[in-house]
């Protein structure tokens, strides 16, 4: 340790200016990969790892066709079948048609019409009628687009003044393959490990997949401008929102954009008055903002070379670093001027080498306890939390070296100047806190302990059911669409509910024949039935039979509270029961209507609900996101375990798919990914505290409180009612995180003091003087600074840095005055195994 000291003297300090020029060459190549840095909102940012569910729903959007669409919903000034709505909406549909990306627009001027007026059976594929065709009767157009079982509810809202305007996305088929690829090769890796070659081919896809989705997002976000350019043209007609997955990932890339410039920067801001009112020196608002801006320069850069790609979660990472970079230099500051106090005529080396031969030690152990704090989201098993605690990790290590390499680098080169008193407000507030529990120490822990108490109650209150449409402020477009779509036309979220046909069952319908079915009719119909006839025969689920109990199971599913619009074959079977009552029980008419239908229609009726061999079918449900009472979890579960009763299947031939089961897996995950995280947290600090103090009395009681700390912010966000989401669930760790710093400070101080009189008050007082000056300010800094956050428009933000903000104001008193309580009741810093005098900072 002396021969690393004496080359870290002779480099940095005895060469300045060769350091900051190696600093600023550092900073321009790490800085120059910054334009690469890129965000990622997209749906698998906020998915399991490894999760089955996943594969599962990825296969049945390759089967029944993507959800990868977008609702614009039009409520017009005047009627909505009037003569001015329908060409505003004719008018639009042309030009949202001829956007770059957009593969088909579908309006009420573009869906097949059976009722206005009823089309003969046998003349259905010539038969059927569009709003805009010359023979359809309107005022019967209208009565069936809002009564029929096809679009009531999805299409038109049931007062007949609102309308939903689809826009299919032209899907990559590249990006797709490339995912499948990647995948694949990331589950062989999991589970068996690759070979050279295939670990070389999945580092060649990542890096093409990552770059594809990169170009893909960003041609959504064009895309999505334009459709609202072309809405705003249309504004004085209609009031229109845009709901759909593409638009709630490209609104919450911008999002998390306006909280990395906004809030960096407000950040930053705040960090120079803060500075300016507390030291009102220049050099102590340039130098420590120097140091933060580097850093985080330097990670941005680092994070755009790498291709890692900064998600919701981790939207707040700039100005996190910013904080908790400040917070290695504040340390730093007020030893220095605390050292010049009493040596004020010291030159500057003498200073500035003290100075980090002091700070260094507990620097580099609150810097490793913040990166175990953060490291501790990498066993949350969510991909984002872990991003999340991988780029604070790093960014706590490039915060520690350039703190210890620029910042007393750029000090050699001022002069020490004056000596400044440290007698001020400061001063006499951390004193307030040591003559409190000197007066007052029953009554300090039986406050703590009180509030210990609310905190463990109220963990077990803690949920993890949150609405999804919460995230967003009422102001903005996402939750209006949401609201909208949720109260006319059906709901938002969606779910497959998709049942296989009985493995016996298909094999015998893979070895049956048709022939005497044919046979009896191929005189009469020969030209008929040629192609599809038999589908009835062929099929497990498209005959009436079992139409039959695909109509049970829709209407279960439809009453369910819930839930909105139901789509499946027994939409289809109730539009043909309309026209004619007996088709529905009548195979060969049911196979004949369906040799007769358009294609258009038979892919909006027949292919996204009954797979092409007959043998699946998939019941497409809409929940009411909205809804204050869903309990997703439970909603899954009632339709898992009760759905097969309807008409006496298996369960295991039902699987829930769909975004729904997704989200619903990711929330149910978060309990789990709590404790683990916390454990894990708490277990690595008490194993650095045992390593650093020597002592399981001084670790335990250094622990304390953190521990109170985090615990009760938890358990006011179970009191208040505030569920765990996937930002929350880091605050516990950051708050761990941050608030140990601190503590080992305090301790590692006190220690010192002790040794110079042997008595505890004394010591005590001298502890609050001098470092607890630092930890006053380094959390005021932090509190505030996360108090910014509050103003972002991403509802989960808001709750990170109000509930951060508090638990370090928690941590603050709990260091200030239960600490050094615990210490002097329980006698820790006379123990033989204590830190040695010339270890202290």
């Amino acid at each position: 340790m002396a021969r690393l000291r004496d080359v870290y003297e002779s480099t940095v300090l005895g060469r300045p200016v060769a350091t900051l020029i190696a600093v600023a060459a550092f900073t321009l190549l790490l800085g120059w990969h910054a334009q690469y840095f890129s965000l990622d909102a997209s749906a698998d940012s906020l998915t399991l790892e490894r999760d089955a569910d996943l594969d599962y729903y990825r296969y049945v959007r390759a089967r029944y066709g993507s959800d990868d669409f977008l609702l614009i919903t039009y409520t017009p000034q005047s009627e909505l079948f009037g003569d001015a709505a329908l060409s505003d909406i004719r008018a639009l549909r042309d030009k949202l048609s001829a956007l770059r990306n957009v593969e088909s627009v579908t309006t009420i001027l573009d869906v097949p019409l059976v009722n206005s007026p009823a089309v003969n059976l046998r003349d259905f594929g010539s038969g059927i009628r569009y709003l805009d065709s010359p023979e359809t009767d309107r005022t019967l157009a209208q009565q069936e687009l809002q009564t029929s079982p096809l679009y009531k509810n999805l299409l038109v809202s049931t007062d007949g003044r609102t309308t939903a305007i689809r826009l299919d996305m032209q899907r990559d088929l590249v990006h797709r393959a490339l995912r499948d690829r990647r995948d694949a090769l990331r589950e062989k890796e999991y589970t068996g490990g690759l070979t050279a070659e295939e670990s070389s081919e999945l580092a060649d896809i990542s890096r093409r997949f990552d770059n594809r989705t990169r170009d893909l997002l960003a041609g959504q976000a064009a895309t999505i401008q334009a459709i609202r350019d072309v809405l705003d043209q249309h504004r004085k007609s209609a009031q229109m929102y845009v709901g759909g997955l593409p638009m709630i990932v490209a609104d919450s890339m911008d999002f998390i954009r306006n909280d990395l410039v906004t809030f960096g920067g407000g950040v930053f801001m705040f960090l120079v008055v803060i500075l300016a009112v507390s030291f009102r020196k220049r050099r102590w608002v340039i130098l420590p903002l120097a140091t933060c801006l580097i850093t985080c320069i330097s990670m941005i850069g680092l994070l755009g070379f790498l291709d890692w790609r900064v998600t919701v979660v981790s939207s707040n990472f700039v100005a996190l670093l910013l904080i908790l970079c400040l917070a290695l230099t504040l340390h730093i500051i007020v030893r220095f001027r605390e050292i010049h106090e009493r040596n004020p005529d010291a030159d500057q080396l003498m200073l500035v080498s003290k100075t980090v031969r002091r700070m260094v030690e507990p620097c580099l152990y609150t810097a490793l306890t913040t990166i175990v704090a953060f490291g501790s989201l990498l066993v949350s098993g969510i991909r984002p939390v872990i991003d999340f605690g991988w780029m604070m990790s790093i960014g706590i290590i490039v915060a520690f070296i350039i703190s210890f390499t620029f910042f007393p680098a750029a000090l050699m080169l001022l002069k020490p100047g004056a000596a400044v008193s440290r007698r001020d407000i400061t001063g006499a507030i951390t004193l307030f806190f040591g003559n409190l529990i000197q007066r007052h120490g029953t009554s300090t822990l039986t406050v703590f302990g009180v509030l210990a108490l609310i905190g463990i109650t109220g963990v077990t209150q803690l949920t993890v059911e949150n609405r999804f449409i919460d995230y967003y402020k009422e102001s903005t477009e996402i939750y209006r669409g949401m609201e909208l779509i949720d109260r006319q036309l059906g709901g938002t979220t969606p779910l497959d509910v998709i049942i296989d046909a009985p493995a016996a069952d298909v094999e015998s319908f893979e070895t049956a024949t048709d022939d005497d079915y044919e046979d009896e009719f191929e005189d009469i119909y020969a030209d008929e039935t040629d192609s599809e006839a038999g589908i009835t025969s062929r099929s497990y689920w498209f005959n009436s039979q079992r139409l039959a109990d695909v109509g049970k199971l829709h209407a279960y599913l439809e009453n369910l509270p819930d839930t909105g619009k139901v789509m499946s074959l027994a939409t289809f079977t109730e539009v043909l029961r309309q026209l004619d009552e007996s088709v529905v029980t009548d195979n060969f008419e049911l196979s004949l209507v369906y040799e007769k239908l358009p294609e258009n229609v038979k892919e909006a009726l027949i292919s996204p609900y009954l797979s092409e061999d007959g043998d699946q079918i998939r019941i497409g449900v809409r929940i009411f996101e909205s809804d204050p009472l869903l309990h997703r979890s439970q909603l899954l579960d009632t339709i898992q375990q009760n759905l097969g009763d309807q008409i006496g299947i298996d369960d295991a031939r039902v699987h829930l798919s769909g975004m729904l089961v997704l989200y619903n897996n990711m929330l149910q995950s978060l309990f789990r990914s709590q404790i683990l995280t916390l454990g894990a947290v708490f277990l690595a600090i008490m194993i650095m505290f045992l390593v650093l103090f020597r002592s399981p009395k001084t670790a335990l009681i250094a622990i304390i409180p953190t521990l109170i700390s985090a615990c009760l912010v938890l358990g006011l966000m179970g009191w208040f009612g505030i569920p765990l989401d996937l930002m929350t669930i880091t605050i516990a760790a950051i708050t761990v995180g941050i608030g140990v710093d601190d503590t080992i400070h305090y301790v590692h101080r006190f220690h010192y003091e002790f040794e110079q009189d042997q008595d505890y008050w004394p010591a005590v007082f001298r502890c609050h003087r001098s470092v607890g000056r630092a930890i006053y300010y380094t959390s005021i800094t932090i509190m505030l600074g996360f108090s910014i956050l509050a103003f972002s428009r991403f509802i989960p933000t808001i709750y990170f840095g109000l509930l951060t903000s508090l638990a370090m104001l928690i941590a603050l008193l709990a260091n200030m005055t239960l600490l050094p309580l615990l210490m002097t009741a329980f006698k820790v810093a006379g123990e033989p195994a204590s830190l040695p005098p010339q270890h202290a900072s």
